[in-house]
């Protein structure tokens, strides 16, 4: 199926998508890609945000735009790495690749509530708007993660 498609089943059924990933064996090309995919789509998430910032604050653009690929497409998958090995240490169940193909593919599919996030940072600026668009995409990614993880734990 699609990765978009996949996607929008995965605010119904998160579990039940993971189960099908996992279905098809470990694939640490495709977990990367998933993480490579979300965080692209978290960083043009960041370009209404940094406009503002840039325009706002006399800062250019450029430097922000850099500072900001550097943090979401190099330091973050790094980090996101790590989460996963502690989500599997603590889960003490199955192997590692499952806890990051569920981490990583719930990181993608919340990328569209990151997407909402940077529109509402960046036209409205900060505030509780953009702090509670910022909550639900905190809290996709985490029960996407668990529903994931224990779908992909069924299903193997």
């Amino acid at each position: 199926m699609a990765v978009t498609s996949d996607i929008l089943r995965t605010w119904t059924g998160p579990g039940s998508v993971v189960a099908g990933l996992a279905s098809m064996g470990q694939r640490e090309d495709r977990a990367a890609a998933f993480l490579a995919a979300g965080s692209i789509l978290v960083f043009v998430a960041q370009l209404p945000r940094l406009s503002r910032i840039s325009a706002l604050e006399d800062i250019e653009m450029g430097i922000l735009v850099a500072n900001t690929f550097m943090a979401v497409l190099v330091i973050w998958p790094l980090v996101l790495y790590g989460v996963a090995a502690v989500i599997h240490i603590a889960s003490r169940r199955g192997p590692m690749w499952q806890a990051r193909l569920a981490l990583f593919w719930a990181y993608l599919a919340a990328a569209p509530v990151a997407l909402l996030q940077g529109l509402v940072a960046g036209l409205i600026g900060p505030g509780l708007q953009a702090d509670l668009v910022g909550s639900i995409w905190i809290l996709a990614i985490v029960w996407f993660t668990w529903a994931g993880l224990r779908g992909a734990r069924g299903a193997a």
